[in-house]
């Protein structure tokens, strides 16, 4: 009897280790990692770095020479974003300020190789390690939009002492930062729909379990991985309609997550929404004085202009610009580019 009981408990356990072992592999784990350049990964075509862990970097150049520059600026781009929609000044522009601007793809993005280890310090190092390779010198300037801006408040953590200015273009927020009051942390979080609360909160308190999560038609998904957020603001919501008709947003998913949908964007969701090993309000001052600016539009349905107020109220040596009437494509707005250029590049001498 005792041997009968023996033999159901071992084979349940095979069972179950061998349910479990599937399951881990099949969602826990991230799918093997399609390379560009391996032979059933996409091709290379763009120029890269090699990077010290070994991985490449893809970039793109823009502006002027550089050997003729007397500004050179590293572009960060956002979630489902590219180096050449995250930030577009005029070609005038950029040649009347000297201006030579280097974009990449962040790790996983296009053709970037993927990190596993992707998080906010890592991209602050591959931020340095470009502008060494491109040899911008010791100091540079760096702009980030929507949720690349993780990646400017990682260079002011990581790396301050290389920058010679900074930008941050509506910075998604992470609403489970613990410096946030209770009151404000919850009215931001209220404006997303319910299904990207949860993923947020999965984001947060379980990160191993969001390639599951998101894999499953009837859990909630990301509203924003499926083109469905709702935009609030007129200019959002004609700039959203217009990439839909015309092809963009398919065409920008398809070079986004060619490498894998989990190695771009649910890193992303990761990084972003987990856990962080400091706040932007608990940031000093870099060591030399440089210019930082940070721009918000006020009805932003995407990262509420309370928060953003909040961190800068906290963090004085920021400049703060909020736009009226505008949302969070601020890309959307005729020749902000121009304005985001000279307002970083010309502060010293006054706005």
């Amino acid at each position: 009897m005792v041997d009968g009981y023996l033999r159901v408990a071992v084979i349940a356990t095979a069972i179950l280790a061998v349910a479990g072992s599937w399951f881990y592999t099949r969602w826990i784990t991230f799918p093997p990692q399609k390379l560009c350049g391996s032979p059933d990964g996409p091709p290379v075509t763009a120029s890269r770095i090699l990077l010290k862990d070994r991985r490449h970097l893809a970039y793109y150049e823009f502006g002027v020479p550089k050997e003729h520059a007397k500004y050179k600026i590293i572009i960060v781009h956002g979630f489902l974003s590219s180096p050449n929609t995250a930030f577009n000044p005029t070609s005038e522009v950029m040649e009347e300020l000297g201006v030579y601007m280097v974009g990449y793809d962040r790790a996983g993005y296009r053709q970037s190789d993927p990190n596993p280890n992707r998080s906010v310090e890592s991209e602050a190092m591959d931020i340095e390690q470009l502008a060494d390779a491109m040899q911008l010198g010791s100091r540079f300037y760096v702009i980030g939009y929507s949720l690349g801006g993780h990646a400017i408040w990682g260079s002011l953590k990581y790396i301050p002492h290389r920058l010679a200015g900074a930008a941050l273009m509506s910075p998604v927020i992470n609403h489970n930062w613990p410096s946030f009051p209770k009151n404000l942390s919850d009215e931001g979080r209220n404006r997303y729909n319910v299904g990207d609360q949860w993923v947020f909160n999965v984001a947060y308190h379980t990160p191993w379990l969001l390639n599951w999560w998101l894999s499953q038609p009837f859990l909630p998904s990301f509203t924003v991985i499926k083109g469905t957020t709702h935009c609030s603001n007129k200019l959002d919501a004609q700039f959203i309609d217009e990439k839909h008709r015309n092809g963009d947003f398919a065409k920008g998913f398809k070079g986004a997550t060619q490498q894998g949908i989990h190695e771009s964007l649910y890193r992303d969701l990761m990084v972003m929404f987990g856990k962080w090993k400091f706040e932007p309000i608990d940031l000093l001052p870099p060591p030399v004085s440089v210019p930082v600016h940070l721009f918000q539009g006020d009805e932003d349905g995407l990262v509420p202009a309370t928060l953003q107020r909040y961190i800068v109220g906290r963090l004085p040596w920021i400049k703060y610009h909020e736009i009226p009437s505008t949302g969070h494509y601020l890309t959307a707005i005729p020749a902000f580019g121009d304005r985001v250029l000279k307002t970083l590049l010309l502060s010293n001498h006054g706005d």
